[in-house]
């Protein structure tokens, strides 16, 4: 293998230990504002603010919906979500607010951009070149109550055991469905972190509160070290939903097979897209067969330019 940080103990190459003082933001409804310019500063920096990404209304309309799940939900035992924050699992479930919010094409185009995996094999004499696409790793609405603590420092993509020679493997989105402040527990972000190496230890004080208006949201690659924040309020609850997708050719974080099973993806007549973002398309040439059929077509009878032939 020639990549030396895929040999067990090595730690030989030297990164980057800078990290940046300022979150870019940038406006959604800018003609400026494409996937091109977020992929670079994605690159750049990691992580960057998208205001008005979504609009108030959606976000009271995904709020309504997460409401009784977060008010139901119980106390994380594992103990990295501390007990003042509140989630909400299988969203898409009971949320067409949030099927809604999911697809957005600044978003999608975005992740497209630093997930689409691009590989050229050869089948017998014939050499193919496949594209996989990005898939939901797991949707996750948070309320962070008054009083509660700070998240430890973290990146997402840990799940997948993933090095620098890999990154990226996730992008993430969390918007905001309240006003979201360094008081009331905004997402803190260390700008830079995610071309650091192992070895380099996050610290708190480095990190960046994403402070964010109701529709606004923080987009971020999932090697960049980030947080719940401290809550440090009296009665202001944070409400944000994240949104995290990861490489078509991994396995997802959230098993969405179990959370939104084919007679409920069924019954919510959900898109093709939210299908295939869910996981029950094919990432070419042949991940996630069923029967070693495209389940698109054996279990939704959906024959289009996406489904795989097999």
């Amino acid at each position: 293998m020639s990549c030396t940080e895929h040999a067990s103990g090595l730690h030989h190459a030297t990164f980057p230990t800078e990290a940046g003082t300022t979150l870019i933001s940038v406006g959604a409804r800018s003609a400026s504002t494409t996937p091109e310019l977020l992929g670079s500063i994605l690159e750049r920096d990691g992580a960057v603010i998208v205001k008005n990404l979504v609009t108030p209304e959606l976000c009271e309309r995904v709020r309504r919906d997460l409401k009784p799940h977060f008010d139901a939900d119980r106390v994380d035992e594992s103990g990295f979500f501390p007990n003042t924050t509140k989630r909400a699992h299988g969203v898409l479930a009971y949320s067409d607010a949030t099927a809604e919010l999911v697809i957005n094409p600044l978003f999608i185009d975005t992740a497209s951009r630093m997930l689409n995996s691009h590989y050229t094999y050869w089948e017998g004499r014939k050499q193919l070149s496949v594209v996989g696409k990005p898939q939901i790793a797991s949707i996750v609405g948070f309320r962070i109550e008054p009083g509660g603590k700070q998240q430890a420092l973290h990146r997402d993509d840990a799940d997948y055991h993933a090095r620098n020679c890999d990154f990226p493997v996730m992008v993430g989105c969390v918007t905001a469905l309240t006003k979201t402040t360094r008081a009331n527990g905004a997402t803190i972000i260390i700008p830079k972190s995610h071309k650091w190496g192992p070895d380099r230890c996050p610290l708190d004080e480095e990190a960046v509160p994403a402070e964010l208006q109701i529709g606004d949201a923080v987009i971020f690659v999932g090697n960049v070290y980030h947080a719940g924040g401290a809550n440090i309020t009296q009665d202001d609850a944070r409400e944000t939903i994240g949104v995290f997708l990861c490489k078509g050719t991994l396995r997802q974080e959230e098993n969405s097979y179990l959370e939104i099973p084919p007679e409920l993806a069924k019954k919510r007549g959900l898109s093709p897209q939210l299908l295939r973002l869910l996981g029950y398309g094919i990432c070419p040439p042949a991940l996630g067969l069923y029967k070693y059929q495209d389940p698109m077509k054996v279990i939704f009878g959906i024959d289009d330019v996406e489904t795989v032939q097999k």
